[in-house]
């Protein structure tokens, strides 16, 4: 049996109201917005980013096999009569009309995902537990913004049983808009931290922002938020003046509908107990961490709303694992023998940094290792920003790290309020504490890479892995 493709042509023309040019393919097998990535019948959308038009790759993607390019009608002349074009005003907004159509024409059960912190991770809980219920479609990265939102409704195939989107925000206003072309039956908050100060007044402006995402619900669906945040009871308002017909509340908090009622934390994984609106559950928890824990329990809010299996859902969990980025770990081997390298550099803020620093005191070095943080700035604080990477000297000193690594400008603060026995080295750029960490690891040490995407994190981590070689068992 012939599986169904994507999108026909004459269907995506129609749903982006294109004209087509050229032989339009009968079938289009994906969706693409970079060539490098391009499968052959792919359909290659030429939009505009911040540095580069989409327009200049489109030769290209047709050269490698796509079988429909998107251009707006400003740049369809430059291409061959005969190439394969919709034509459009408006690249994105093309993109933005497919998206909703395929919306429109999905059965599944749909689950929306903001927070200041743990949109991606709790994605990825929601993938992997749903998919063991039904066929389910998230993105494949954090595409949770103004392009890579109707990206992922345009991938999604017709036939899913659930759909997992996950929706950001930098500035005031952008999450509305996404989440109404997400039209979720069900929104989770996970939480409201101190993130992109510099672009609102307070962190009750980045709460009302969040919560804008409960507009975008179906009539009677459900908003889920985190009831332990000071930020809890104006979240509930919210989503009480929303289309929400049910409001769920997660936490600790003795009020929340799935309540904590204990954890075990492991370097390795967690075991949980808790009440979901009733229901005692017990599970393990692949990935270690309480903040994963604690989001565990907007999963499982989510997957029983939607009316997935609750004890199918909470026995997958035993399968997460952090993704690359975001507390993936590898063993590398030092010239004495193997350390631990934990992988956090795609990201950073100040409740996930202090998150990964209490997780990192929780491993144990072998022989002479230390506990080491090789952390970077976090960004987008505002004028609180010096104060909050200062702050982080707190989970330092509390939980035994040895040793600090430290680059740009606000990471300054911290490494200043360190006692000396704990500064490892600082530089104003990760290019130039990378030979200093390198130089300085060791066998047993347990090694966390924390810092915003922008503080280029990331580079030290593939410098530790091109040195060191990848620890591998005999078993």
């Amino acid at each position: 049996m012939t599986a169904e493709p994507l999108w026909s042509g004459a269907r995506l023309l129609a749903a982006m109201e294109a004209a087509g040019r050229g032989p339009v393919p009968g079938a289009i097998g994906g969706i693409s917005i970079d060539t490098r990535t391009l499968e052959p019948g792919d359909a290659f959308f030429a939009i505009r980013g911040d540095s580069r038009d989409g327009h200049d790759f489109v030769a290209g993607a047709l050269d490698k096999g796509a079988g429909l390019a998107v251009v707006d009608a400003a740049h369809a002349d430059s291409f061959p009569a005969d190439a394969p074009l919709a034509v459009v005003p408006d690249v994105l907004r093309a993109m933005e009309k497919a998206g909703m159509a395929r919306r429109a024409e999905l059965q599944a059960g749909v689950v929306a995902v903001t927070g200041s912190v743990g949109k991606t991770g709790t994605k990825e809980a929601l993938r992997l537990v749903l998919s063991r219920q039904g066929k389910t479609h998230a993105p494949v990265a954090s595409y949770n913004n103004h392009w890579g939102v109707p990206l992922t409704l345009c991938r999604t195939p017709r036939d899913v049983r659930y759909g997992v989107y996950e929706i950001g925000m930098n500035s005031p206003g952008e999450i509305l808009p996404l989440a109404r072309m997400v039209s979720p039956e069900v929104a989770v908050v996970t939480t409201v931290q101190p993130v992109h100060l510099a672009a609102f007044e307070s962190i009750e402006g980045i709460a009302r922002e969040k919560a804008s995402i409960f507009q975008g619900l179906r009539p009677g669906g459900t908003a889920i938020v985190n009831a332990d945040i000071p930020q809890a009871g104006l979240l509930r308002e919210l989503a009480q003046d929303s289309p929400a017909g049910r409001v769920i509340g997660f936490g600790e908090s003795a009020d929340a509908d799935v309540r904590l009622l204990g954890c075990c934390l492991t370097p390795d994984l967690s075991t949980v107990e808790a009440s979901v609106n009733g229901q005692s559950v017990a599970y393990k928890l692949g990935s270690p961490g309480r903040h994963i824990v604690l989001n565990s329990l907007a999963v499982l809010a989510a997957a029983e709303a939607l009316g997935a299996d609750l004890a199918l859902a909470a026995l997958a969990l035993g399968d997460l694992k952090p993704p690359a980025g975001r507390g993936a770990r590898q063993m590398l081997h030092a010239p004495a023998g193997p350390f631990t390298l934990i992988d956090e550099s795609y990201n950073g803020n100040p409740a996930s940094m202090r998150a990964a620093i209490e997780n990192l005191g929780r491993m144990a070095p072998g022989g002479r290792g230390r506990r080491i943080a090789v952390l970077g700035d976090m960004l987008e604080l505002g004028e609180t920003g010096p104060a909050l990477h200062k702050g982080l000297a707190e989970p330092v000193l509390g939980n035994g790290i040895d040793l600090v690594f430290a680059c740009g400008p606000l990471m300054r603060s911290l490494y200043d309020a360190l006692p000396s026995r704990l500064r490892g080295a600082y530089a104003a750029q990760a290019s130039g504490l990378e030979p200093l960490v390198l130089d300085a690891l060791r066998a047993g040490d347990v090694v966390t890479v924390k810092g915003s995407l922008g503080s280029r994190m990331g580079t030290i981590v593939k410098a530790m892995t091109a040195r060191f070689p990848v620890e591998t068992s005999d078993d």
